[in-house]
C-alpha cells in the first residue's frame, strides 16, 4: 500500500528558510543553578591566559543536567561545557595536555551530549550554528558569530557566499599560533594519541575530532543534492564528520542521498536551460571551496611556514603568537584531516561533477 504524499518540510529537520541550519534565537542564559558553568565558560580566555582555568574547574560543583528541559537550553549547556573542556585540555599547549577530564565537567557534558545526539566535544554545531547573534536586534537577519569562530572553518559570514577579508577581524598569526589549538580534538592528533578519559563516564580514553568545516550540514547537503562523488579516503572522513552533526540535520542528508539523483535527472532531460542552472549551482559550490582553500592558505599554510622558519633560526619568540604555534597541527586540520590535500581533493571532485553536453544542446 502506497504511503500518502506529504509536502516536504524543512522544519521536520530543524532547518528554517530564514536561518538555514543555524539555531534560531539561541539561548544566552541558563537557570541560576547552572551559574558555575556559565561563569567559567564566559571567562575561558582570561582563565587560560592566567593559567588558572584548570584550578577553577577543579573547584566547580558536579551539577545534574536534568533541569535542562528545552532544546535551546541543552545546546547552550553543550556549548558552555565543551568550551570549558577545550580550555581545560589545551591550557598549557600541546606539550602540557591532560589525560583525564574531571567528572564535574565530563559527566554533565556526556549527559547533555547523549540527549542531543552530539559528541562530548566542541563541534561546528556549537561554535557556529548555536553561537551567534544579530548585530542589530531590530534589524534584518545578519550574523555576528561570537569570537568570529567562522574563521576556523573558512565559511563566508552568514554562509551567504560573500567574500570578505577575515584579516579585518583576526590576525592570521594570532589565529594560527594561539586560537587554533583550542578548536582541535583528541583523535588523529599526535599530542593526544591515547585520547581523553571522561572521568565518571568510562575508564578507557575516548577519541573525538575537533571542529571542522567538514561538519557543516549545508555542504554535505549540497554534495548529496548535486551528486558530488568523493574519493574513498576523503569520503570516509566526511562520513565520519556526519557523526558530529545534530541528528535531524544528519537525517536530512541521508534523505537527500536516498532520493532520486538530481544529476541523473538533468542528464536525462537533455535540456540546455536545466543544464545551465545545474552548472551554476556546481560553480557556486566550487567557488566556495576555492575560497576555503584560499582562507586556509592565509590562516594556516603561510603562518605555518613562518613558524617553521622561526624555529629553524632559533628565534621563536620573535613573533610571540607564532612562537606558541603547535607543531602537531602544521599539516592537519582541527578535525584531524591532512588539511590542504583533503581540501584540494574535495574541490577537484566538485569540479568533476560539472556536466557537458554535445553541441546541439549548447546555447549561444
Amino acid at each position: 500500500m502506497a504511503l500518502p504524499w506529504r509536502p516536504f518540510s524543512l522544519s521536520a529537520y530543524h532547518v528554517s528558510e530564514e536561518c538555514g541550519f543555524i539555531l534560531p534565537a539561541p539561548q544566552t542564559e541558563l537557570p541560576t543553578y547552572y551559574r558555575p558553568w556559565m561563569d567559567i565558560a564566559q571567562s575561558v580566555p582570561q582563565l587560560v591566559q592566567s593559567h588558572t582555568l584548570r584550578s577553577r574547574v577543579h573547584q566547580m560543583p558536579l551539577l545534574e543536567s536534568h533541569f535542562l528541559e528545552s532544546h535551546r537550553a541543552l545546546r547552550l549547556a553543550h556549548l558552555a561545557l565543551s568550551t570549558i573542556t577545550m580550555g581545560y585540555v589545551w591550557q598549557e599547549g600541546e606539550h602540557g595536555t591532560v589525560k583525564v577530564l574531571p567528572q564535574n565537567v565530563a559527566v554533565p557534558l556526556w549527559d547533555v551530549s547523549q540527549r542531543l545526539g552530539l559528541p562530548p566535544i566542541l563541534t561546528h554545531a556549537d561554535g557556529v550554528l548555536a553561537n551567534w547573534r544579530k548585530k542589530n536586534p531590530e534589524g534584518p537577519f545578519d550574523m555576528e558569530r561570537r569570537e568570529r569562530t567562522w574563521l576556523l572553518h573558512g565559511d563566508p559570514p552568514g554562509g551567504s557566499g560573500s567574500h570578505t577579508r577575515p584579516e579585518e577581524y583576526v590576525n592570521p598569526d594570532i589565529f594560527y599560533g594561539i586560537m587554533r589549538i583550542y578548536l582541535s580534538g583528541w583523535k588523529d592528533n599526535p599530542s593526544m594519541r591515547e585520547g581523553l578519559v571522561y572521568e565518571g563516564v568510562r575508564k578507557e580514553p575516548m577519541k573525538f575530532s575537533g571542529g571542522s568545516a567538514a561538519q557543516s550540514s549545508l555542504l554535505h547537503c549540497f554534495d548529496e543534492l548535486l551528486g558530488v562523488q568523493h574519493e574513498e579516503q576523503s569520503g570516509a572522513f566526511l562520513s565520519r564528520m556526519r557523526e558530529y552533526m545534530p541528528p535531524a540535520h544528519k537525517q536530512l542528508i541521508r534523505d537527500i542521498s536516498a532520493s532520486p539523483s538530481l544529476r541523473h535527472f538533468v542528464q536525462d532531460r537533455a535540456s540546455g536551460p536545466l543544464l545551465d542552472s545545474y552548472h551554476r549551482c556546481v560553480s557556486r559550490l566550487l567557488a566556495l571551496r576555492n575560497y576555503h582553500i584560499n582562507i586556509v592558505g592565509r590562516f594556516i599554510t603561510v603562518p605555518a611556514a613562518r613558524a617553521r622558519q622561526l624555529r629553524s633560526q632559533g628565534t621563536p619568540d620573535e613573533v610571540e603568537a607564532l612562537g606558541k604555534a603547535p607543531t602537531s597541527l602544521e599539516e592537519r586540520g582541527t578535525g584531524g584531516s591532512g588539511i590542504m590535500s583533503f581540501l584540494k581533493t574535495v574541490r577537484n571532485r566538485t569540479q568533476e561533477t560539472c556536466l557537458t553536453w554535445p553541441a546541439p544542446f549548447q546555447q549561444d
